[in-house]
């Protein structure tokens, strides 16, 4: 299992660092179009959440459990509201339904 996070640490360092790190390299002058600026500027977040977001549904042991952080950590994240907020409400809201499915 610790060899799985390493290869996603590095997964997501090689996802982030190589689209900031190709065009600095390949091209000296400021990137003009929009799209081109939009896709190196989102990359980085996407990869993120594509190798983090299957870890989610098994960080806890119900499903119903991760199920409730994600839609809480979506909600307040769609909501403007900052990542510490939108992670702290993830895990109260988690330990919540976990002591309700512990006691039911």
């Amino acid at each position: 299992m610790k060899s799985y996070y390493v290869i996603a640490v590095i997964c997501m360092a090689i996802f982030t660092y190589i689209p900031r790190f190709i065009p600095l390299t390949f091209y000296r002058k400021k990137i003009k179009s929009r799209y081109i600026r939009s896709i190196l500027y989102y990359l980085p977040y996407a990869a993120l959440g594509a190798l983090t977001f299957p870890g989610v549904f098994s960080a806890t042991p119900h499903l119903v459990e991760s199920l409730a952080g994600v839609l809480t950590a979506v909600l307040l994240a769609y909501k403007g509201k900052g990542l510490v907020v939108c992670a702290v409400s993830s895990i109260v809201v988690c330990y919540i339904v976990n002591f309700l499915l512990t006691i039911a």
